[in-house]
C-alpha cells in the first residue's frame, strides 16, 4: 500500500511539472507572437526584390525611426482622440532611390518627403495593423526627377508612378477596393496639385486622374472658387521650406532685428513677360512690379539668383510674395518664418490653415489689379498699423504651423495636416463601420 501510494505522489509530481512547462511555454509562444503582430509592418513582401541593397538614401530616411523604436514613445496628441495612420511600405523605387539626390527632400516641392518622414516618426498616430486604421498613408515621390535642361522638377511621369503604387496596394490588400480609396491620402505638392502640370490650360486640360479622385489630396495649390484642379477631398498645405535654414538665418539676424530694407523681392520677373512658351508668366504682375519699381529706392528688386537671401528677407519690412505659374510661392512662408510682412498678389488664394494663420492679420493682400498702387498702399501701411501686424507676425506659433519637421512638433505643418485630417474622420472605413453597429 506504501508502495502504492509513493507511486501516485511521483505521478501527481511528473503530471504537475509536465502541466508548468506546457504552460510556461504557452505564455511564451503568446506573448511572442503578440510582439512580433504589433511591432512588425505588413511589407509588400510579393513586390519587393530579393537581395537588393538598401541604399544610403533609405537610411537618410528611416534610420531615425529605427533608432528610437525602444525609447519611450510620445504620446497620441488628446486633439487627435486615437487617429491611426497606416502608411504603407512600397518597393524603393516609389520613394526612397529618389532621395539620392539632395535636393529631393529640401526643394520648395519637398513636403512629399517631410509629411512621409514625420508620419514614419509619429509613433502613437501610425499603426502597423492596417486594420486599425482611420486613414493610409501611400507615399510616392514624384518631385524629385530634376529636368536636365533647366533643373526644374519634371512632372511628366507624376500619373504612371502613382498609378503603379495603387496597382500594388490595390493587389496586396483589400483596404484601397473596400473603399475605392476614399480613406486614403497623397501627396501633390506641385503647382496645380493633382493635376500634374506646372500651366493652368494644361493642367486643366489634364484634369485629376481619374484613380485619384476618390482620395483625400494633400496640395500646396488652392483657391477659393470653383477649379478643376481641386476638385477632389483636399487640404491645402504650404510649400516647403527647410526650417534649418530658418533656423540658420535666424542665428545670425535676430527676428526683432534693423530692417532697413522697406520692400524686398527677389526671382523672376520677365522683362517681356511673354516667355518661350507664348504663355504670360505670372499675368505679367512681376513684370509690372519691375516696370513701375525698378530704380525706386523703397524697392529692393532683383532679377538674378542668390543663395543668401533668407539673409536679405530678414532685414526686410514687407516682402512681395506675387503669382508664378500658380498662385502660390514658397516666399509665402519665408517671409513669415523670417519676420518680412508677406505683400500677397495672387487674386483668389487659398492660403494653408487659415485656423491657425490668421492670414489677414500678419498679412496684407493686394490685388493684381492695383500692383500700380503698392508704394502708396505700403507707405499708409508703415505709418499706420506696421507695429500691430509685426506683433502678430512674429509670435512663434505663427511661423511653427507653415515648417515641417522631420519629428512632429505640437503645432506644426504636420500637426495641422493631421488636425485637418481629423476633421474628415468621416471618410473613415473602420469608423463608419463602428458607428453603423
Amino acid at each position: 500500500m506504501r508502495m502504492l501510494h509513493k507511486g501516485r505522489q511521483s505521478e501527481k509530481s511528473l503530471f504537475f511539472k509536465y502541466y508548468k512547462w506546457v504552460l510556461w511555454f504557452s505564455f511564451t509562444l503568446y506573448f511572442l507572437t503578440s510582439f512580433f503582430i504589433t511591432n512588425k509592418p505588413l511589407p509588400l513582401s510579393k513586390t519587393r526584390v530579393s537581395g537588393s541593397k538598401s541604399s544610403l538614401a533609405s537610411r537618410v530616411l528611416f534610420e531615425s525611426v529605427n533608432k528610437t523604436r525602444h525609447k519611450s514613445k510620445p504620446k497620441n496628441p488628446a486633439a487627435f482622440k486615437d487617429l491611426k495612420i497606416f502608411v504603407y511600405e512600397l518597393p524603393s523605387e516609389y520613394n526612397e532611390d529618389w532621395l539620392s539626390n539632395k535636393r529631393c527632400s529640401n526643394h520648395l516641392f519637398a513636403s512629399e518627403v517631410a509629411i512621409h518622414r514625420a508620419l514614419m516618426n509619429t509613433y502613437d498616430l501610425r499603426t502597423f495593423d492596417p486594420y486599425e486604421a482611420d486613414f493610409f498613408f501611400v507615399p510616392v515621390y514624384v518631385s524629385c526627377n530634376f529636368s536636365t535642361v533647366n533643373g526644374f522638377p519634371a512632372i511628366g511621369h507624376a500619373r504612371s508612378l502613382i498609378s503603379s503604387a495603387i496597382q500594388l496596394i490595390s493587389s496586396n490588400y483589400p483596404f484601397w477596393n473596400r473603399t475605392q480609396g476614399s480613406d486614403h491620402i497623397f501627396v501633390a505638392s506641385h503647382d496645380y496639385g493633382a493635376c500634374f502640370h506646372a500651366m493652368e490650360d494644361r493642367a486643366i486640360d489634364d484634369g485629376i486622374p481619374d484613380f485619384m479622385k476618390n482620395s483625400i489630396i494633400l496640395q500646396t495649390f488652392g483657391v477659393n472658387y470653383k477649379h478643376p484642379c481641386q476638385d477632389v477631398e483636399h487640404v491645402v498645405i504650404p510649400p516647403y521650406i527647410p526650417p534649418e535654414s530658418v533656423r540658420n538665418t535666424l542665428e545670425k539676424a535676430p527676428l526683432t532685428g534693423k530692417r532697413d530694407i522697406m520692400v524686398f523681392f527677389r526671382g523672376k520677373m520677365e522683362v517681356h513677360p511673354k516667355n518661350v512658351s507664348g504663355k504670360f508668366y505670372g499675368k505679367k504682375v512681376r513684370t509690372e512690379i519691375w516696370r513701375r519699381y525698378n530704380g525706386d529706392r523703397r524697392f529692393y528688386l532683383q532679377r538674378q539668383r542668390f543663395a543668401g537671401y533668407q539673409s536679405e528677407i530678414v532685414r526686410s519690412v514687407f516682402c512681395l510674395c506675387p503669382l508664378g505659374w500658380a498662385p502660390w510661392s514658397p516666399r509665402l512662408v519665408e517671409s513669415v518664418a523670417l519676420g518680412c510682412v508677406p505683400v500677397i498678389i495672387a487674386d483668389g488664394i487659398q492660403l494653408p490653415f487659415p485656423s491657425a494663420v490668421k492670414w489677414s492679420e500678419i498679412s496684407l493682400t493686394v490685388a493684381e489689379r492695383d500692383v500700380g498702387k503698392l508704394g502708396r498702399i505700403l507707405e499708409h501701411v508703415a505709418k499706420t498699423n506696421l507695429s500691430t501686424i509685426q506683433k502678430n507676425l512674429w509670435d512663434p506659433a505663427v511661423s511653427k504651423a507653415l515648417l515641417f519637421n522631420a519629428h512632429m512638433q505640437e503645432g506644426d505643418a504636420t500637426w495641422q495636416v493631421l488636425g485637418s485630417l481629423y476633421k474628415k474622420l468621416d471618410r473613415s472605413y473602420k469608423r463608419s463601420r463602428v458607428s453603423s453597429q
